[in-house]
């Protein structure tokens, strides 16, 4: 990655914070220009997806190699989120930020508390209809669409190889046009993060700062501690040239909220800046954009505890391991896009008995935690994709 575009985004982060703050609400003026980006980038997921996963499965040559993948990466992203679930307990339970709370409550903010059945959830994963789900952008169902496609692709054999080679081919192109979309990425952060800051004042945030804190930390602890390690350990990978390489997809993740719409930017920092190969980013990335969510589940410890010190309740040991399970669970259920991390929380919040209505406290500040929490989520999966890369090449010295 070119210093230069490092520091253009920098100073898009930085300027956007500055003009916000000067037009408060005018701020607004420079929104087409953050849904200008958000339109070229979600226009190119769809195919993205599709062609990147259907590449990956074919490229792993048997069904032994793709399953051992799927192994490590589905592995990778539950054990992570169990201790990111941990992570945001521990702090929200040191940092109590439910108590003191003096906000009144807006019941009209206050979700139904209806969550989907597990088991409805799964079986939503299998679609009915393949053209309907990529129409609609069902990130899970083109993900089950690809894999099944590649797996027939791959059992046919020299018959499908001018279907593999369109999807090469098609992968190819949506990687070019990704690198020409990934030039509009400063100006993009710019007119995404604006209008927040704009929107956002100080007389907003500071009821609820020891909230905004407490997952803050969580997740700069979660990052330092639990991916550095892992990096290191694991992905034979330095924090820093890690954390330097993934931070276009970074910033574009915190301004979007949205880990599916920065999937082409993560794909591309980690293949150019990373080394992680198109065969095991374009199989763990668009995996992890769907099911690996730290952050999510960062933001579920922390705000379980707010709600529970904030109406005076004292958790038992057996609800934090209730909320630890369900929070893991309902991350992979949690569609990547903005304000799915709400959805998930009354899931959560129900599964231990806690009343709803604190939701309507964190709803007002929700998209600056929207905003963190996807940030993480993105990091990880990213993450995933440089051990995963460096488990297969360690196999394969061996063999």
């Amino acid at each position: 990655m070119k210093k230069s575009f490092l520091w253009q985004i920098l100073a898009a982060f930085v300027l956007a914070i500055i003009v916000g703050l000067i037009l408060g609400d005018r701020a607004t003026y420079v929104q087409p220009i953050g849904d200008l980006f958000l339109r070229l980038i979600k226009f190119i997921i769809v195919p993205l997806i599709l062609a990147t996963i259907i590449v990956g499965v074919t490229n792993a040559g048997n069904m032994k190699k793709l399953g051992r993948l799927g192994s490590k990466t589905i592995g990778y992203y539950l054990t992570t989120s169990f201790i990111a679930i941990a992570i945001g307990l521990m702090v929200a339970i040191v940092l109590s930020p439910g108590t003191g709370i003096d906000v009144s409550l807006d019941e009209e903010k206050i979700p139904s508390g209806e969550t989907q059945p597990v088991v409805e959830t799964l079986l939503n994963i299998v679609p009915t209809n393949p053209i309907e789900s990529l129409a609609t952008a069902n990130v899970l169902q083109i993900i089950f669409f690809a894999i099944f496609l590649g797996v027939g692709i791959t059992l046919v054999g020299e018959k499908a190889a001018p279907v593999q080679r369109f999807f090469e081919g098609l992968a190819e192109v949506m990687y070019k046009l990704t690198s020409v979309i990934m030039m509009f990425v400063p100006l993009g952060i710019f007119g995404l993060l604006t209008p927040i800051v704009g929107e956002y004042g100080l007389d907003v945030l500071m009821p609820l700062m020891k909230l905004i804190l407490a997952v803050l930390i969580a997740c700069v602890l979660h990052i330092l501690i639990i991916y550095s390690i892992a990096l290191k350990s694991l992905g034979k990978m330095s924090p820093l040239h890690f954390f330097k390489g993934i931070l276009p997809a970074t910033t574009v993740a915190f301004t979007t909220c949205s880990s599916s719409g920065t999937l082409p930017v993560t794909m591309k920092n980690t293949q150019e800046n990373l080394g992680v190969s198109k065969e095991t980013s374009s199989f763990v990335l668009p995996l992890g954009a769907t099911i690996n969510m730290d952050g999510t589940a960062i933001y579920q410890g922390v705000a379980v505890v707010f709600t529970a010190q904030y109406f005076g309740v004292d958790l038992s040991i057996s609800q934090f391991l209730m909320v630890a399970l369900v929070a893991t669970l309902a991350s992979i259920g949690a569609a990547g896009v903005p304000g799915a991390g709400m959805v998930m929380l009354t899931m959560t919040l129900t599964a231990v008995n806690l009343p709803l209505d604190a939701i309507a406290l964190i709803a007002g500040i929700d998209r600056i935690l929207d905003m963190m929490r996807t940030a993480t989520n993105v990091m990880g999966d990213a993450t995933a994709s440089v051990v995963v890369e460096q488990s297969e090449k360690k196999r394969e010295a061996v063999a």
